[in-house]
């Protein structure tokens, strides 16, 4: 069997799914990624600093929802809200992040499958629908 199409496994990613076959419930814990998945076996860290990916897909996105969240607080207010904007974005900066960590990690290994095409023995492709 051949992997999925590229939106197929970004989709897959964005719901926290295996790139791969669409397995789902692969977080123990809201942080706690399994290293492999359940059903096909595609190891997640694919290549050492595989992590790192994530973490600049992270961070790109809580900057974006954060340039949002101030570009709104600016024009809701017109540029004078007081220290109301600043708390909001403040909290936006530290909580979005950690939200968006799982989601991240999840789809920057799909991004990564459409860079660097899976090899045949990463994926039990048996065990796939």
């Amino acid at each position: 069997m051949k992997q999925p199409k590229l939106f197929k496994m970004l989709s897959r990613g964005a719901f926290k799914k295996c790139p791969a076959c669409g397995q789902g419930k692969l977080f123990t814990k809201f942080f706690d990624l399994a290293d492999d998945c359940p059903r096909c076996g595609l190891h997640f860290e694919r290549i050492e600093g595989h992590w790192m990916g994530a973490i600049g897909l992270n961070t790109i996105l809580a900057f974006a929802v954060l340039l949002v969240v101030v570009a709104g607080g600016l024009i809701v207010t017109n540029a004078s809200g007081g220290w109301k904007p600043i708390g909001v974005a403040v909290v936006t900066a530290v909580v979005v992040p950690v939200l968006l960590s799982p989601t991240c990690r999840t789809l920057w290994t799909a991004i990564d499958i459409g860079m660097r095409p899976l090899r045949e023995d990463e994926v039990d492709w048996s065990k796939v629908e």
